[in-house]
C-alpha cells in the first residue's frame, strides 16, 4: 500500500508523491495555491531582500501601466460594485475601532467616574467629617461650553477643574463636579 499524507489545505487523505520529500498538500490546484500563498508569506516575513524586490518590481509594473487599473475599474462593473461593498465593510470596522477607543484618556484613567468620600486635609491631620461627592472624568479635548448649555456641565467654572497625572499631582484639566452622595 503507498504512503497517505493528509493535505494541510482541503485535509483530505491523499497518496505520496514518492519524489516529494516533505509533502504537506496535495496536488489539487487550490491545494497547491493555498501552498504557494503560504511559502509567499513565511518569504515575506522573513526575507528582507525578497519583500523589496517584490516591492520594486510592482513600482515598476505600476509606472509602465500608468491607466490600468482605472481602465480595468471602467469595463469591469461587477469588480467596482464588490469593491464598493467590501470598502463599506473597511469604513464600518474602521469606525467601530474609533468609536471603542473614545472615551480612554491617553494618560491612563486613574479616577474611575463614580461617588467617593473626600477627606479634606489641613496641616497634616485629616478631618473627621468626609463629605460624598461625585467625580466625573471629562476627556482633554473637552471645550469649556459656560453659559450657553446650561452653564457648562454643573455650572461650575474652568477654575474648578483638576486631573490626576500618573504620580497623583493635581493639575488644572479636567473638572471635579460635586454633588450629593447616592
Amino acid at each position: 500500500m503507498k504512503p497517505r499524507i493528509l493535505c494541510k489545505h482541503c485535509h483530505r487523505k491523499v497518496p505520496a508523491n514518492p519524489r516529494l520529500k516533505n509533502q504537506d498538500y496535495c496536488n489539487r490546484k487550490r491545494c497547491q495555491r493555498a501552498r504557494k500563498t503560504e511559502w509567499e508569506r513565511h518569504k515575506i516575513a522573513t526575507d528582507q531582500d525578497y519583500c523589496t524586490n517584490r516591492k520594486e518590481s510592482r513600482t515598476n509594473w505600476q509606472e509602465k501601466n500608468p491607466g490600468y487599473w482605472a481602465e480595468y475599474r471602467r469595463t469591469h462593473p461587477k469588480y467596482r460594485r464588490k469593491n464598493r461593498q467590501k470598502q463599506k465593510l473597511r469604513d464600518a470596522k474602521r469606525k467601530a475601532r474609533r468609536l471603542a477607543k473614545m472615551d480612554t484618556l491617553k494618560r491612563g484613567n486613574y479616577v474611575m467616574p463614580g461617588g467617593y468620600y473626600l477627606i479634606p486635609i489641613m496641616d497634616d491631620l485629616a478631618k473627621m467629617d468626609a463629605s460624598m461627592q461625585k467625580i466625573i472624568i471629562i476627556p482633554d479635548g473637552y471645550e469649556d461650553i459656560g453659559t450657553s448649555c446650561k452653564k457648562g456641565l454643573d455650572g461650575h467654572k474652568k477654575d474648578d477643574w483638576i486631573t490626576w497625572n500618573s504620580k497623583e499631582e493635581c493639575h488644572d484639566a479636567a473638572p471635579i463636579i460635586s454633588g450629593p452622595g447616592p
